[in-house]
C-alpha cells in the first residue's frame, strides 16, 4: 500500500486519470470543510511512492473532482462557493475558469464520457443539477426536482445524455438531458441517498449508499425493490463504485472509516472490508489501467492507492 499525506487537508474526492495510468487528482478542504479554503491535488503514482506534481488552491473547500475526457491536463472541482473551477494542469496560476450559477456548495461533478461532447453535470446544495457545455462556457440545462441537497451526479457510461443523482430527499432520478425531465424517480431509501453509481456492464443497474449504512442495488426495469441490498457498514456509505473489470463487484467508502468490498451475485456478498484510515472515508476510485488497483482519500489527511486482497484473488480464479 502506498500513502501520501496532506497536512491540513481533509480529503473529499480523488480520481484517477482516464489518460495516465499513474495520474489521480485529490479535491480536499480545510477544516474538514466546514470553514477555510480547498486544494486541489494532483499527484503521480510511482513505483515506491506517491509524488505530488502540483497543487492549486481555492478560496472554499473543494468537495468533487473529475477529469476530462478529452484533454489529459484539464480538471474540473467543485466548491463550497457554489462555483465550478476548471483547472489546466500547465498552468500554474489557477482555475482557467470559474463558472457560478448554483446558490450553495457544488458538492458533485462528472465529466460525461460521450465522445466529442465536453459536457459536465453539477450537483448542488441548491437542490438543482446543472449541466454545463465547457466549450461555450456556460449552463445549458438545469435539473429541478429533488427536494433535497444533491450529493451525487453521475453521467450513464452506456447512453449519452442520461444520468442519475442522488439526494437527501432519499430519491434516485434518473434524467434526460435532452428534454431536462426526470424519466424516473426511485424513493431508494429512507434517508439521505449519499452516492450513486453506474455499472460498467448494464445500463439498468446502479448502485445507492445512504446514511442508513445500506447499499441498495436496482434495476431500472424494476424498481418496486432493490435487486440486492448489502449491509455491513456501521455509519452512513459516503461514496460508491462498481468495479470497471467486474460486472457484479462494486466498492464503497463510509464514515465508520473503513472501505468495503462486495459482489451482489455471492452469498455472503462482502468479500473484505479494509480498515487502514483513521477518519472518515469519503474519496474512492478504481484505476481504469490497472486491473483491481483502488486509490481512496479520507479526513485523516492521507491518499492510499492499493490492491484488495480479495480482488486479487478474484484475478487469479478468472486466470
Amino acid at each position: 500500500m502506498k500513502g501520501f499525506r496532506c497536512p491540513a487537508r481533509h480529503g473529499y474526492a480523488v480520481e484517477v486519470s482516464p489518460f495516465l495510468p499513474g495520474r489521480l487528482a485529490c479535491a480536499t478542504a480545510q477544516y474538514y470543510g466546514i470553514a477555510g479554503c480547498g486544494t486541489l491535488l494532483v499527484l503521480e503514482q510511482r513505483e515506491a511512492d506517491i509524488l505530488l506534481l502540483r497543487s492549486f488552491d481555492w478560496n472554499d473547500g473543494l468537495f468533487d473532482v473529475t477529469w476530462s475526457e478529452s484533454n489529459e491536463h484539464v480538471l474540473v472541482t467543485g466548491g463550497g462557493d457554489g462555483s465550478l473551477q476548471i483547472w489546466d494542469t500547465a498552468n500554474p496560476k489557477g482555475p482557467i475558469q470559474v463558472l457560478k450559477e448554483h446558490t450553495q456548495e457544488v458538492y458533485a461533478v462528472d465529466w460525461s464520457q460521450t465522445r466529442g461532447e465536453n459536457l459536465v453535470v453539477s450537483g448542488s446544495w441548491d437542490h438543482t443539477a446543472k449541466v454545463w457545455d465547457l466549450e461555450r462556457c456556460q449552463s445549458v440545462c438545469t435539473l429541478q426536482g429533488h427536494e433535497g441537497v444533491l450529493y451525487s451526479t453521475i453521467w450513464s457510461p452506456h447512453t449519452p445524455s442520461c444520468l442519475a443523482s442522488a439526494s437527501g430527499d432519499g430519491t434516485l432520478r434518473v434524467w434526460d438531458v435532452k428534454t431536462g425531465l426526470c424519466r424516473l424517480a426511485i424513493p431508494a431509501h429512507k434517508a439521505e441517498i449519499l452516492s450513486c453509481d453506474w455499472c460498467k456492464y448494464d445500463q439498468n443497474i446502479l448502485v445507492t449508499g445512504a446514511v442508513d449504512c445500506s447499499l441498495c442495488v436496482w434495476d431500472l426495469r424494476s424498481v418496486r425493490q432493490p435487486l440486492a441490498q448489502m449491509l455491513s457498514h456501521t455509519y452512513a456509505i459516503r461514496r460508491v463504485k462498481f468495479s470497471p473489470f467486474y460486472k457484479t463487484v462494486l466498492a464503497s467508502c463510509s464514515y465508520d472509516f473503513t472501505v468495503r468490498f462486495w459482489d451482489y451475485s455471492r452469498s455472503p456478498m462482502l468479500l473484505d472490508t479494509l480498515e487502514h484510515h483513521s477518519e472518515f472515508v469519503c474519496g474512492l476510485d478504481f484505476n481504469l489501467h490497472v486491473p483491481n488497483q483502488v486509490v481512496d482519500c479520507s479526513w485523516d489527511e492521507t491518499i492510499k492507492i492499493y490492491t484488495p486482497p480479495c480482488l486479487a484473488a478474484l484475478q487469479e480464479l478468472a486466470s
